[in-house]
């Protein structure tokens, strides 16, 4: 990969390839694939990350709110996008730009229903989402009347699939709650099927379920943290290539003598003559304060320096005391080699927090 000259967000489109055709490879032939491109693409850069992905013809693309897929369209991207958190205010926008509305409610469905008649619509493709134990979205199994009920009453929407979620299809201590999941899963999509009359997809797993529950791939599966190089557990993390490198550059090198403290709140103070390095990225780049005082650590010419004292809102500073370094050299905050999902253990959180917390102000180098 090139060298930093500035504060980057460097996306590996080989990487992504690599690991949209390892996730591939697990599924039948006939079974799509969805990819999540939600929240910027996971931090990343949604529009370069769809295209590519359309590129690679997947079925389906997935974003949260109504807002990301229109950025979707107008970059040109045409394969059907599912919205999994829409609100009514922005329905007759949904319709008008083409996209998918899960509806998980009846004050959602009912909504809109409403405005798919106002605008003329003949079976629009919605997707039920059913409440299966993750207990955030979605109707429960008794509401199957309900909605079959609403849905035939009206020909301008129509059932294009079903889907839940899974809670923990990652962790092996709650496998008999997954295949509860699973199991209540068939039973409202049976249910549902027998009396609407018809068979709408059903889709269920994401990545850990689609590594873990290959029983319940089901007509689609959708894929987020797996397609930017993260498998859930150590064994899968290996088949796959994280896409996303963070780096940044050294501004300015000190050298201070014992005693004297480094940042704000003089939360750092040195113990020996001490050489200490000052980094252009900070909390409003999305490197939050619960990383400095050494709990984590980048990477300057491959040796770990420690992030000290507190992380400002622009800069971080860091101990290169043993390191070999001048100003203007690189530094990792996190690549292939160094992971997010390392670097944010050290406090104690998740990789999908810090790579969906890079700001949009950290340049996006695209690596085709």
């Amino acid at each position: 990969m090139p060298k930093a000259q500035e504060t980057v967000l460097q996306i590996d489109l080989n990487a992504l390839t690599h690991n949209f055709n390892y996730l591939k490879s697990k599924l039948k032939p006939s079974t799509k694939f969805l990819a999540v491109v939600k929240a910027f693409a996971y931090g990343s850069d949604s529009v370069e990350v769809a295209k590519h992905l359309q590129g690679l013809e997947v079925d389906y693309f997935a974003v949260a709110y109504s807002s990301e897929g229109v950025v979707l369209r107008d970059a040109g991207i045409t394969k059907p996008i599912l919205v999994l958190h829409p609100q009514p205010a922005n329905f007759s926008t949904i319709i008008d730009r083409c996209l998918e509305p899960s509806l998980y409610n009846a004050k959602v469905l009912n909504a809109f229903i409403e405005i798919a008649e106002k605008h003329q619509q003949s079976n629009y493709p919605v997707h039920i989402k059913f409440n299966t134990g993750l207990n955030r979205l979605g109707f429960w199994e008794n509401d199957v009347d309900y909605i079959v009920s609403k849905l035939k009453a009206t020909e301008a929407v129509l059932a294009k699939s079903i889907f839940s979620h899974l809670a923990a299809s990652e962790d092996e201590k709650e496998l008999e709650f997954t295949k509860t999941q699973i199991e209540g899963f068939k039973k409202t999509a049976e249910e549902f099927e027998t009396k609407i009359g018809y068979s709408p997809w059903l889709h269920l797993c994401n990545t850990s379920g689609v590594l873990n529950f290959p029983e319940a791939h089901f007509d689609m599966v959708r894929c987020g943290i797996g397609l930017y190089g993260f498998g859930n557990s150590s064994k899968e993390d290996k088949n796959l290539k994280p896409i996303a490198s963070l780096k940044s550059v050294i501004s300015q090198i000190h050298r201070i003598e014992k005693g004297e403290s480094v940042g704000y709140n003089r939360a750092y103070i040195a113990n020996d003559f001490e050489k200490t390095a000052t980094i252009p990225i900070g909390h409003a780049d999305g490197i939050g304060r619960q990383y400095g005082k050494e709990k984590a650590s980048v990477y300057v010419n491959g040796k770990p320096a420690p992030i000290i004292g507190n992380v400002c809102m622009d800069m971080l500073m860091i101990n290169i005391t043993d390191i070999d370094c001048n100003e203007g050299d690189e530094v990792v905050i996190f690549d292939q080699d160094h992971n997010a999902n390392d670097f944010s253990k050290s406090a104690n959180t998740i990789s999908y927090e810090i790579l969906t917390a890079i700001s949009q102000r950290v340049k996006r180098q695209i690596l085709k």
